[in-house]
């Protein structure tokens, strides 16, 4: 298996919809470096980050000119999340469309497809955390470069104008159980007497 693939568009968007797609119904053969690292017991999330981090490893060799991981960048992050929009499925109206700012539009349009807000935010953090189990330093993560960061909010900020979603963080809830022991802890005070 030494033949490069650089040239080869059907491993390339196949790799590619593999890092994107659903982890319940993509599934990839493991490769000799991975199948040890795979257990019976790994998560969704665990094998999905290790899809995607096999992934993108194939994206930085097929990359003209080849890149090691130890000279990767923001930037090459920016190119890897740019390339992933060709598969995506997310309908973002331009603002000269009709359509633009409507969630449910009524009829088809023009506008591209990309991929979503949400899949990008998330492949990013998986991608970081594997960086760092792979032997990355913290400081030196291209996953968590400012113009990584910068560039996922514009993403949100665009898809959210376009789509009329609004992508605001939901507070969490506490969990009932939680919320009566913190009442529990209130000490409450004796009512006032009134003095005379």
């Amino acid at each position: 298996m030494n033949s490069t693939i650089s040239g080869n568009n059907d491993n390339n968007t196949a790799a590619a919809l593999m890092i994107i797609g659903s982890s319940s119904t993509t599934t990839s053969p493991p490769t000799p470096s991975s199948a040890g690292a795979a257990t019976s017991s790994s998560s969704r999330y665990e094998n999905q980050k290790r899809r995607d981090w096999n992934t993108f490893g194939q994206y930085l060799k097929n990359h003209r000119p080849p890149l090691s991981l130890s000279r990767c960048s923001g930037a090459h992050v920016l190119e890897f999340l740019r390339y992933l929009d060709q598969f995506g499925k997310t309908k973002v109206h331009t603002p000269i469309c009709p359509f633009y700012g409507h969630p449910n539009p009524p009829a088809p349009c023009p506008c591209p497809l990309r991929q979503a807000w949400g899949s990008l935010d998330a492949l990013i953090g998986r991608l970081r955390a594997a960086f760092e189990e792979n032997g990355g330093k913290p400081e030196a993560n291209p996953f968590g470069a400012r113009a990584v960061r910068l560039y996922l909010r514009e993403v949100r900020d665009v898809q959210s104008k376009a789509r009329g979603i609004s992508y605001e963080k939901k507070k969490r809830k506490r969990p009932p159980q939680q919320q009566q022991q913190q009442q529990q802890q209130i000490p409450l005070l004796p009512p006032a007497s009134s003095a005379s």
